[in-house]
């Protein structure tokens, strides 16, 4: 009989991803019971609204903090709260299923801290990336930046699987482009905002981050430069 015959046959999510999709999801849970009245009474109504003005990034308080110089601890956390709250029940779910998958295989590659290191510097990234390159008024929530990070992070890993197979290693870069495709085309027939520089700029992030966190990465991409 196999040892691993009692080994079940689903692998196990990483602990941190689990907390992340139950912060996610209960955030979302508590702003649905108060919308339908199960919770908090007739000012629950307005919970979500109340979120999004207390712990989504402002572009406009970002602003304002570069222009007198002062940092405070209640705007700064807006960097780390606003991939918590989402529009609707819906974009929540779509953060949660990339998380889910994306989180498991970074967090099985690399490990509980890349997962935690790529989601939140992914975060910051794409909310100094909305605020310095434009002027929305618009405060920026959802997890699509952050989990965005996720997926610049199994990019590098397709990118680095794909090394030496005969391959084109930009085959690597087809799911960001084919995400990226849809969010430009739904932008344009129905209008949206300009969050997708914020889910771009966590992508990027991903993928350099992983890329650091590879031994030698920088040595092997120099060698391969200067033999072409």
């Amino acid at each position: 009989m196999p040892d691993d015959y009692d080994q079940s046959p689903i692998n196990p999510l990483p602990p941190i991803v689990v907390a992340l999709a139950i912060l996610i999801f209960g955030s979302e849970l508590i702003f649905q019971a108060g919308a339908r009245g199960f919770a908090g009474g007739p000012e629950a109504i307005g919970w979500r609204l109340s979120a999004v003005r207390d712990y989504g990034f402002s572009g406009a308080v970002f602003d304002w903090m570069l222009e007198t110089g002062r940092w405070p601890g209640e705007h700064l956390m807006r960097f780390v709260t606003y991939p918590f709250i989402h529009f609707s029940f819906t974009h929540t779910l779509m953060v949660l299923v990339f998380l889910l998958a994306l989180g498991k295989m970074v967090g099985e590659i690399f490990g509980t801290f890349a997962v935690l290191l790529v989601f939140f510097s992914s975060a910051i990234v794409g909310a100094l990336a909305y605020a310095l390159f434009l002027d929305d008024p618009q405060p920026l929530i959802g997890g699509y930046p952050a989990v965005y990070g996720l997926i610049g992070s199994y990019t590098f890993m397709l990118w680095v699987s794909l090394t030496g197979t005969g391959n084109t290693q930009y085959r690597a870069f087809t799911l960001i482009g084919f995400l990226m495709g849809i969010q430009l085309l739904f932008g344009l027939v129905f209008g949206g905002s300009s969050d997708w520089i914020a889910d771009l700029f966590g992508f990027v992030n991903g993928f350099i981050v992983s890329m650091l966190m590879v031994p030698g990465v920088w040595g092997r991409i120099r060698d391969r430069l200067r033999q072409r």
